[in-house]
């Protein structure tokens, strides 16, 4: 059985993929910001389940969060970092505490936790890490400019980092879900509404996410299951699309990047010396 360490886990995802690991046997340290959160958990599993409170955005206290998890076990095989939110908003609608707060949380904090556990999976010889982006590390959605902005930017950080560490036996996900059936849309911070936007797309979306006519396929069970089995293969791909949403839309945006790039390539080379 393996041992894995899970950010954000009394919620959503990562909720679900520590129920599931749990059932069939594994450890799980489980990092979130309210113990309480998995009292159930705890009740059932006993000492499988370790649980670590942890806010992603007081970042002072991952690393050593990340030392008292290690020195627990003798091994952490998986490290999931799928502590996140959702800010929703046109960008000038957006306040700036709302703004550093998204980026602590979403980006920042994720960044650090990658850097805290990086030292502690080469002294052990290696190990996975998971790191839960969205279709929004490569789409863009009016209203989620900030939301874009950290997944754009941690798959960026992964993308760099996992070169690094590779030769370490250090193995990095992306996971890239479209909209799925969480609780991501209740934990969604929608800032106030400025009324020259109604008529934009940016008002459209409001409308239809507000609604509920914004159409949600994604199963978050299905997710989960395809999230571990992807980890447990001896080789994994960098990144995890899952969704007929997400598969559509990054595959359309990537066709699309690919036929701007084509039609620049004689005005790229003309700028070689």
């Amino acid at each position: 059985m393996k041992t894995w360490l899970i950010t954000g886990a009394s919620n959503g995802l990562g909720r679900l993929m520590s129920e599931r690991l749990l059932a069939r046997g594994d450890t799980i340290i489980a990092c979130v910001r309210r113990s309480a959160a998995m009292d159930d958990l705890q009740q059932r599993y006993g000492a499988r389940l370790q649980v670590i409170t942890l806010d992603l955005a007081q970042t002072a206290t991952i690393a050593p969060a990340m030392a008292q998890a290690f020195a627990t076990v003798e091994r952490i095989d998986v490290v999931v970092s799928n502590a996140a939110y959702g800010l929703f908003g046109a960008a000038e609608e957006l306040s700036d505490v709302q703004i550093e707060r998204q980026i602590a949380t979403n980006l920042t904090g994720s960044i650090q936790l990658i850097r805290a556990v990086i030292p502690l999976l080469r002294q052990q010889g290696g190990g996975r890490i998971a790191q839960l982006s969205s279709e929004g590390g490569q789409v863009a959605y009016p209203n989620f400019s900030l939301y874009h902005a950290t997944k754009w930017g941690i798959e960026g950080f992964v993308e760099a980092v996992c070169q690094e560490v590779a030769s370490f036996g250090i193995g990095f996900l992306l996971v890239e879900p479209g909209p799925t059936a969480t609780n991501f849309g209740a934990g969604l911070d929608v800032a106030e509404a400025l009324d020259c936007y109604r008529d934009t797309a940016s008002g459209e979306l409001r409308r239809m996410l507000l609604s509920g006519e914004f159409a949600i396929l994604g199963d978050a069970e299905k997710c989960v299951s395809a999230m571990i089995t992807t980890l447990e293969q001896p080789q994994m791909p960098l990144r995890l699309a899952l969704g007929s949403t997400a598969y559509q839309h990054i595959d359309a945006a990537l066709q699309s990047r690919l036929a701007e790039l084509h039609g620049q390539k004689a005005l790229a080379y003309g700028a070689d010396a």
